[in-house]
């Protein structure tokens, strides 16, 4: 009997791994004690998995999924009853009492959806520009935020630490007297950038509550990581849906002659957008097996045409004639792209197997990250280049301090991604890489958000 016995293993996971050991047992080159280490094996990772707080059904295909890496037989077995993937593609109640939980946590994820609307809608009906774009993430993302202190029991500490800090980044954005036209519409470049980095701030916040308090844990961060990019995966599905039902509300009424455009953008899109946002989150967590088998694939897909693109892109900046003559719309889009380049490395981390050995894919994202590195240093160049040339101003300053963040995270990135393809260091080292060093993003968006602003006199 495996060291891990039976205990707490309910009869429709012990009958799953009967049917798992049977289909292993049936093969000649496999001894009985082959089987049975296989089995100490499975039984292990269905344990780490149901502590991380998947249900008996998710952990064992999800354990057999990755045990099939490094076993060509539990990969055929895997393979064979693919079918209950698709059945878990429907929210299908597994047993009574998980069944309530999910019931439950959708009813306060809802509510809190409907919350996150009425603050939407009542930052509208303010009719200020300038408050909507500093304030529209600390009307969506506290919700958030909220759901995973309620269903993690958050410790009342950590969640006051971060209403505390929270709550004093809003009121010291909104307290800032940046420069507005005579309109009283804000035309501070700081005040942009304050907008366009408060989003990353809170991010981390959330990410803060999501692991229950405990960052500092490695594998907690890269679940945080992983669910950011489900996260983006599943609400671009459900906008995607969302769009094309209410195009057709639109088309709908307009046949009849009645105009429901006011209603559309008036009640509609405030609540809908949060709601999707929340109710995508809640999907993440309540369908973790099936999105697991998801990111393998997307990220097989997407970073070979990355690099197709940063390829295209470096050559864009070194045609473009002298550095100093380099378009500025021309940086900005580099560094989007340099982002969404580390975005794909972090996600196709959080998806791979850390026990497997490295393979072609592994070289390849090498690549990526090498490629990525020569425009990062292309950019660099530039933007130093233009302030020597005319002087530091906000957007310069943030555009310097981004890539500096950037460069670093790449070529430590590439560093240990160089000693796993060549056997001379882990995969374990790539991952802890990854999430250790996302709080330095935190912290700069943080220095963006409150120090720019005054330190440019709010221009």
């Amino acid at each position: 009997m495996s060291e891990h016995g039976t205990l707490g293993d309910g009869p429709g996971l012990q009958h799953q791994i009967d049917q798992w050991r049977t289909w292993v047992s049936r093969r000649d080159a496999i001894s009985p004690d082959d089987v049975a280490e296989l089995e100490d094996n499975l039984r292990g990772r269905i344990a780490d998995l149901r502590a991380g707080g998947l249900d008996d059904e998710e952990a064992f295909l999800v354990a057999v999924r990755r045990l099939g890496s490094i076993d060509e037989i539990s990969r055929e077995f895997a393979r064979v009853h693919s079918e209950r993937l698709w059945k878990q593609l429907v929210l299908v109640p597994g047993s009574p009492p998980e069944a309530d939980r999910r019931r439950r946590d959708l009813a306060v994820l809802l509510a809190l959806a409907v919350g996150a609307g009425m603050a939407v809608k009542a930052l509208l009906a303010l009719g200020d520009d300038r408050s909507f774009a500093l304030n529209v993430a600390f009307a969506v993302l506290p919700f958030l935020a909220a759901y995973f202190a309620w269903s993690r029991s958050l410790p009342r500490r950590v969640a006051g630490t971060l209403a505390a800090i929270a709550g004093g980044v809003a009121l010291a954005v909104n307290l800032y007297p940046f420069a507005t036209d005579g309109h009283g519409t804000a035309t501070a470049t700081t005040y942009t950038l304050a907008a366009a980095h408060l989003p990353v701030l809170l991010w981390f916040l959330v990410g803060v509550a999501y692991t229950s308090g405990a960052w500092r844990d490695h594998a907690r961060r890269m679940d945080f990581v992983r669910f950011t990019g489900e996260l983006a995966i599943y609400f671009t599905l459900v906008a995607l849906g969302g769009g094309l039902l209410t195009g057709l509300l639109l088309a709908t009424f307009d046949v009849v002659d009645i105009d429901v455009e006011p209603f559309v953008q008036d009640w509609l899109m405030p609540f809908a957008v949060p709601g999707a946002f929340l109710v995508a989150a809640w999907l993440v967590e309540a369908k973790k097996s099936v999105v697991e088998n998801m990111a393998p694939v997307l990220t097989r897909v997407f970073l070979p045409l990355t690099l197709v693109l940063l390829v295209a892109a470096l050559v864009a900046l070194l045609a473009g004639g002298p550095l100093t003559g380099v378009d500025r719309n021309l940086l900005i889009l580099m560094d989007a792209i340099l982002l969404l380049v580390l975005a794909l490395v972090l996600y196709s981390t959080s998806a791979r197997d850390p026990e497997a050995p490295a393979g072609a894919f592994d070289w390849l994202q090498l690549a990526l990250v090498v490629a990525a590195l020569a425009v990062d240093a292309v950019a660099l160049t530039a933007m130093v280049t233009r302030i020597a040339d005319a002087g530091w101003t906000a957007n310069k300053t943030a555009a310097l301090g981004l890539n500096v963040v950037l460069l670093v995270h790449l070529v430590q990135t590439g560093r240990v991604l160089w000693r796993f393809v060549r056997e001379r260091g882990t995969f374990g080292a790539v991952e802890r890489w990854q999430t250790r060093y996302l709080p330095v993003y935190a912290a700069w968006a943080a220095v963006v958000v409150l120090v720019f602003p005054p330190v440019f006199s709010y221009t």
